[in-house]
Formats: structure tokens, C-alpha cells, sequence
């Protein structure tokens, strides 16, 4: 029987009952809200071991902890220490106070919970008055050896009033005094104006909702010439149409001159260009005189003197149209959640219209249309370029941030890749790629990589966890080892790997890809009765590969090694060292032999704060050597030579190990504790289907991630990942194939335009293609 439309998930959205938010307070950050009278306040400690420290003024201004039923009992007030760092959501609680006139030096804090409160303990409290509330998290910077990193409170209110028993609606706090704010009503719009380099933010309050946007240069409206944002330069010029994930990053009119250029996008999804709204669409579908955003438009653009227009070419944000099949366009749900925005920087001065569009007659706003509310700020204001990351659909947005070593890397490159959050160098201006890649395969190179996933597991039982959750036998794991290894859903599926340190008996740092393998490990945790704590603590570690020949002699110049630790020389492949710089008071770091280039190479491991000083301490000792930094560019194509996977090419959660061309990693003859996916992995291991090989194509055409291969007419395969090999002067790929086609030899085609109308010729053979032996990796 089939359910009713009340058994419809939408995990997209914050789903909560009416009156009741949820807020996050970031390990080591604040977040801060206004309280009124009888709201009830559930803080939940998410990974344990974290304190909580709150402030409370009153109506009138005044420090007053009694009206949330606290007490002063906190000699030191972390929060005044928090409030001087930079981050937004800080900016954000400093604008607050300076406009409530509340003074933070004078104010009394409370402390609740302490370093042995267990995970997920709670404790609620009740507003007496209304009142303006500041909650952190504060704990001290980790030392890279330790396991205690500051970690996430959840923090619930209940409304006593309810204000909107109908929609979650969310604006986001100012970052500083805004110049502009409008709230634009359902089924209407707005005009206004900036000047050059100012900040234009829409934001989206209830989620689902959709707005069209247009802008035209103010100085030339003035002398009477038009010139709006104009979809066909624009898609020329950005090499993009849709759809695709999250929006041009410049958008143009017809003169080729760029109008506004994207800031932030919190959604990752719209239709980036089309008409917005039309009479003639709600006139189609039998809805005559319907309120349309071309003609609200019209309406607000007027005052600017603005011709009238049947169909206004605008960007049109928070759709979610796409080209479907058969050269269609489909239109559904936005992939806008509650207080979802997005902020442009105008290029020029601009007179810009933004709507809150009208349909109910389809999907676009959720058949609901609600408002727009916008917001500009002043260009001396700054803001980092960013976007939206989710660990699931239901969590908290984080922006894209910057890593330890950006205060470096940024001096020498201006082309970032946006790494799962974190924006890493895709390359160096100094050098580029072939000169970053040859350096790996004959000097040595820096990469950051501090967009890997670290997560603390401590406890009694983290050994029993980990084993049930890895498919390697963690048992077998030494302190001092580093172990690499799969992380499978119960179907044998891969959707995650990693290496594994082992710091202690009872204590284990897990390295990843995904942030979701945290939540993952705590969920299996909690399932399963295991005493072990999981802590994330990404934010507390960056790392920097030293990869190349010449890695061991530069880290030899700098790295001091107590006598318990092996020194660099004495370091082992897939073993790490507790060290410092230089000498036994210098900077604390982990350095780990393990990497992703089938190279000798090391990955050194350092808190963000240490990070410059250590790039620099680096860079000086390897600076005879021919080290340089490199960025992910060179970095792919040194992983494809050497057979490593990547998450997205060789496996996407789709694929058990096998498939994904580690089998090394799920030991099922050894390995005789039952491990998450095992006998599923039994049954797909006795009756291979696909298996990942090597391909060599003819010519220098490379094969792209997604290409079909094909024997005849049937397509037996598809390309994982593929680069013209410089080293061996061989075009190179990695292919998952039908098991039957996979033994070394076969010849295959690789198909190009159609899949069949150009095919290369190409033949399966052994991969690693660079150093099968691994000789150079162990030497």
C-alpha cells in the first residue's frame, strides 16, 4: 500500500516543529541570539568532553546570568578572547553588540558542562525576561599529538511565542552595518542601486523559494544606453550553461564588460540564466492575469527609466532547472534551504531589480511562494570567496575556508580549487604543472592537503570500533603504524578511505575524505554499545605533503626526534614520528611516511596556527634541493601513474573494494572478526562483475573520467581517470571494466563524441603504471 503525502521526507530542509531552532556552535567559536520571555533552550553536547560557557544581558543592557537560572562560576572569561579572532559568525556577534550597546569587558560568564561530560548529554535551561545570549565552545588549540580538540555544541530553542506557525524563516545576522536592507513580499519585487564594488545579497528566509535578478550599468542608463546581464556572452565567456553546480562566476552584458561577479553561494544549485517569468507562461497554462516577475519588473524598473520588457533576461537564482533528455529543460524543487543566499560584488555602479517570484502552479516554490530579503554591504567591507559544504543534507552549512597554509600559498598562486570546503592550490604561477610534476618525480615538492577529514576515536572500545568499521584488521595495528584501509556501507559498497594512525592503545586518528565517515563512525558507536568517543578535529590539523626523491634529506635538516621516536631515517613506510622543528622546544608535529604520488614522501602534520612557520621552515631547508610547491593539478596526474583511487573517479559509494581496485585492503582470509559489509564482500569477491584495470591508448588524446570502452559495438567499461603519462611517455587510463575483458592484453576501444563514431584504440595492462614494485615509495 502506498504512503500519503505526510510520509514525504525533505531532509533538505531544517525540519522542525513550529517555534523551535537550531543552532550550531562551531569547536572554538560562539554563536549568539536573542531570548524571550519562557523560550526553552536545550544545549546538546555532541562528541563529549566539551564545556560550555554562556553570557546573558539583559533588556536593558546589563550582564545578567540569573534570567537563563545561572551562576557566575568562570575565573576566566573565554568568550572576550573569542570575540578579537576575525571568522564571520564572530564579526557577526561583535556587529550585534556594538548595536545593542552592550559592553562584553563587564559582563559575568557561566560555565556548564565540563571536560568528562559524556556525548550527547544535555541540559536545558528557561528564559525568565528577554534577554540577548552568547553560547561558546571554547577550548584550547590541540596539540597536533594530542586527542582533545575543541568540538560542536547543538543548541535548540523552544519558542514560547511562535511568530510563524507556518514557515521556518531565517535571515541571516549582519556581518557589519549594512547599506541596504529590503524585505521584498511574496509575488513582488524591488529596485535599488550600488555603487561599484559594494555587495549585493539575496537570501532566500524560508528555503524553496526563488528570485530573478537583473542589473544594467547605472552610467550608461544615464546617458540612455541599456546594457543589462546578457545570457549568451555570459555563457560564452564562462564556458558553462546549464546545469551544473553553483553559478557563473562573472556574469556579463552584451559590450563584454563584466557587471557583477559571485561571492558566496550557500546552495550550489541554480538555473543559471533564462527568461525570468512571463504573462505568457501563466497565460499557457490557463492562469490569465497571474502576477509574473517580468512584469513586476517592468514595474520597479520604471523609476530608473527602464523600458518595459515582455521577458527580462535574468539570473535566476534558486531555480532548479535543468536540460533534461531528448534536448529538454525540466523544472523542479529549489535546492534552497532557510536562510540560503547568495552575494555578488558589482563590478560597476548598477541599478539592479530583484524579485520574489510568483508561481504556485508549479514546483519551483514548492507551489508556496514566500519572500526575498536583501541586503548590501559597503565594497571596504570584506568578504572571502566562498561556497556552501554540507556533510548531509540535513546538516548545518559551512563555508568554504582557508587552510593553515593559505597565508603562504596565497602569495603564490590565485588558482584554488574549492577541496571538499577547504580552498587548496590547483596551481603555482612561479611554476605550473609539468614543472610541479617533474619536481615531484626528481626533487621534491610541498602540497596542501589539509582538506582531509581527521577524526579523533579514544576510549576503551576504539580498537573494537574501528575494526568493525574498517575492512583492514586494526588489530593487528602497532602504536607508531599507520594502516591503510576501506570504510563500507553494510551492502559491501565503498564509500570512503583512509589511513589510519595509531597514537596510542586506546587512541586512533582516522584520515579521510568525507566528513560524513565521523558521523558514520559515531552512528555505528552508538548502534553497537561501543565505548569510544569520536571527535572531529579538522579544523585543528593541517598537513603538507613533502613528496619526491629528495623529501628524506630536506626533513632531515629540520626535524628533531626524541629518543623514544624513530628519526627520519629510521622512519618506515606507513609509520609516523612525534617530532618537533629543529629542537626539543620547537613547533610539535607528526610526520607520517605515507602519500598519494609513488613517491618516496612524507606528510607532515602541524596545527593550523603553526602552519606558516612550518611552510617557511620547509621551503628554506629544501630550497637547494629543487623543492617547489605543487598544487592538485600535478597532483591527479602523479596519483593516476601511480594506480591511486580517488573518491568520485574509481569509486563513489557504488562500488565494493574490489571494484574500486583495492582488494589488498579488505583482508578476508585473515581477517576473521566480522567488519561492516563482510559477507556481502564474500559473495561480490567469489562473483566478480566489474574489476578496475589499466588501459594504454595509441596517440596523445587522453581518455576523460566518464569515457565509454567498448569491445565492438557493446561498451564493456567506462574510464575511472586518465592523463598522458610525461615519465613513461605512454597515454595512460584507468578503467572499470567487465571482469570477463579484464585480463591483461585485451584490446578494447576507447569511445569518443558518441562513443562510436571515434574510437582509440587501446589495450588493458597491470597498473601501477609508474613503479609497479613500489620500489622508489619504499626506498
Amino acid at each position: 500500500m502506498l504512503g500519503t503525502s505526510k510520509d514525504i521526507k525533505n531532509p533538505g530542509l531544517n525540519i522542525l516543529p513550529p517555534g523551535v531552532e537550531r543552532h550550531i556552535v562551531n569547536g572554538g567559536g560562539l554563536t549568539a541570539f536573542q531570548i524571550f520571555p519562557d523560550d526553552e533552550i536545550e544545549i546538546i553536547n555532541d562528541e563529549g568532553n566539551q564545556i560550555c560557557e554562556i553570557i546573558c544581558f539583559n533588556k536593558d543592557g546589563k550582564s545578567e546570568l540569573g534570567i537563563l537560572n545561572l551562576k557566575e562560576n568562570s575565573q576566566k572569561n573565554f568568550i572576550r578572547d573569542i570575540l578579537n579572532r576575525k571568522d564571520e559568525t564572530i564579526l557577526a556577534t561583535n556587529y550585534q553588540l556594538k548595536k545593542r550597546n552592550l559592553n562584553i569587558k563587564e559582563s559575568k560568564s557561566s560555565i556548564i558542562f565540563d571536560l568528562d561530560t559524556k556525548a550527547e548529554e544535555k541540559i536545558k535551561l528557561k528564559s525568565k525576561d528577554k534577554c540577548y545570549a552568547i553560547f561558546a565552545a571554547p577550548g584550547e588549540d590541540m596539540d597536533v599529538t594530542k586527542q582533545n580538540p575543541p568540538t560542536e555544541l547543538t543548541i535548540f530553542i523552544k519558542r514560547a511565542k511562535i511568530v510563524n506557525d507556518k514557515e521556518l524563516s531565517v535571515i541571516p545576522d549582519p556581518v557589519f552595518e549594512p547599506l541596504y536592507e529590503k524585505n521584498i513580499d511574496k509575488e513582488t519585487s524591488t529596485s535599488y542601486q550600488v555603487k561599484e564594488g559594494d555587495y549585493i545579497q539575496v537570501i532566500s528566509p524560508t528555503g524553496r523559494q526563488c528570485s530573478d535578478f537583473v542589473a544594467f550599468d547605472t552610467k550608461k542608463l544615464e546617458k540612455g544606453i541599456e546594457k543589462g546581464l546578457d545570457w549568451q556572452t555570459t555563457r560564452t565567456f564562462m564556458g558553462n550553461t546549464f546545469p551544473g553546480p553553483g553559478l557563473h562566476s562573472k556574469f556579463y552584458d552584451t559590450d563584454h564588460e563584466p557587471l557583477v561577479e559571485v561571492i558566496r553561494d550557500t546552495v550550489g544549485k541554480h538555473d543559471t540564466f533564462n527568461l525570468a517569468c512571463t504573462s505568457k507562461y501563466y497565460e499557457d497554462a490557463g492562469y490569465f492575469g497571474h502576477p509574473n516577475c517580468s512584469d513586476n519588473l517592468t514595474e520597479s524598473m520604471s523609476k530608473y527609466g527602464v523600458q518595459k520588457q515582455k521577458g527580462w533576461h535574468a539570473i535566476n537564482l534558486f531555480f532548479n532547472t535543468s536540460a533534461a533528455g531528448l534536448n529538454s529543460v525540466i523544472s523542479d524543487e529549489s535546492y534552497s534551504r532557510p536562510g540560503d543566499y547568495v552575494m555578488f560584488r558589482a563590478l560597476k555602479d548598477l541599478t539592479i531589480g530583484t524579485t520574489a517570484c510568483p508561481s504556485d502552479i508549479d514546483a519551483c516554490n514548492s507551489w508556496n511562494p514566500t519572500e526575498i530579503f536583501v541586503r548590501t554591504y559597503d565594497k571596504n567591507k570584506e568578504f572571502r570567496k566562498s561556497f556552501a559544504f554540507r556533510m548531509k543534507t540535513d546538516s548545518e552549512k559551512k563555508l568554504t575556508r582557508n587552510s593553515g597554509f593559505h597565508e603562504r600559498t596565497s602569495q603564490l598562486t590565485r588558482n584554488y580549487v574549492d577541496a571538499r570546503g577547504f580552498w587548496l592550490p590547483n596551481d603555482y604561477t612561479k611554476h605550473g604543472l609539468v614543472n610541479e610534476y617533474n619536481a615531484c618525480r626528481n626533487d621534491a615538492v610541498l602540497i596542501d592537503l589539509s582538506s582531509l577529514r581527521k577524526f579523533e576515536i579514544i576510549g576503551p572500545d576504539a580498537e573494537e570500533l574501528l575494526n568493525y568499521t574498517l575492512t583492514r584488521n586494526i588489530k593487528k595495528l602497532s602504536v607508531g603504524q599507520v594502516v591503510y584501509s576501506a570504510m563500507c556501507y553494510e551492502n559491501g559498497m565503498m564509500f570512503d578511505d583512509g589511513t589510519l594512525l595509531r597514537l596510542s592503545e586506546t587512541g586512533f586518528r582516522w584520515i579521510c575524505g568525507d566528513e560524513y565517515a565521523g558521523e558514520w563512525l559515531k552512528e555505528i558507536a552508538k548502534k553497537k554499545n561501543f565505548n569510544a568517543n569520536v571527535k572531529n578535529s579538522t579544523d585543528q590539523i593541517s598537513n603538507v605533503s613533502i613528496q619526491g626523491p629528495k623529501s628524506r634529506e630536506i626533513l632531515k635538516k629540520i626535524i628533531f626526534t626524541p629518543p623514544t621516536q624513530p628519526s627520519i631515517d629510521e622512519l618506515g613506510w606507513f609509520r609516523f614520528t612525534i617530532c618537533r622543528i629543529e629542537e626539543l622546544q620547537g613547533i610539535p608535529l607528526i610526520v607520517s611516511r605515507t602519500g598519494y604520488t609513488g613517491e618516496l614522501g612524507y606528510e607532515v602534520w602541524c596545527h593550523p596556527n603553526h602552519a606558516p612557520e612550518v611552510w617557511d621552515k620547509l621551503m628554506e631547508a629544501g630550497k637547494d634541493d629543487g623543492l617547489i610547491p605543487a598544487g592538485f593539478a600535478a597532483l591527479d596526474k602523479l596519483r593516476i601513474e601511480a594506480g591511486l583511487i580517488l573518491f568520485g573517479n574509481e569509486f563513489d559509494g557504488q562500488q565494493d573494494p574490489f571494484e574500486a581496485g583495492i582488494g589488498f585492503a579488505v583482508p578476508l582470509k585473515t581477517k576473521e572478526e566480522d567488519f561492516i559489509g563482510k559477507e556481502e564482500l564474500i559473495k561480490r569477491k567469489n562473483n566478480p562483475q566489474k574489476k578496475l584495470v589499466g588501459l594504454e591508448l595509441i596517440g596523445k588524446e587522453v581518455a576523460g573520467h566518464g569515457d565509454c570502452v567498448h569491445i565492438g559495438r557493446a561498451q564493456v567499461g567506462i574510464v575511472t581517470s586518465g592523463c598522458l603519462s610525461s615519465t613513461l611517455n605512454k597515454n595512460v587510463a584507468l578503467c572499470r571494466i567487465d571482469a570477463q575483458y579484464s585480463e591483461i592484453g585485451t584490446e578494447v576501444e576507447v569511445g569518443k563524441i558518441d562513443g562510436h563514431q571515434k574510437r582509440i584504440s587501446a589495450k588493458v595492462v597491470g597498473f601501477p603504471f609508474y613503479d609497479p614494485t613500489k620500489s622508489r615509495v619504499r626506498s
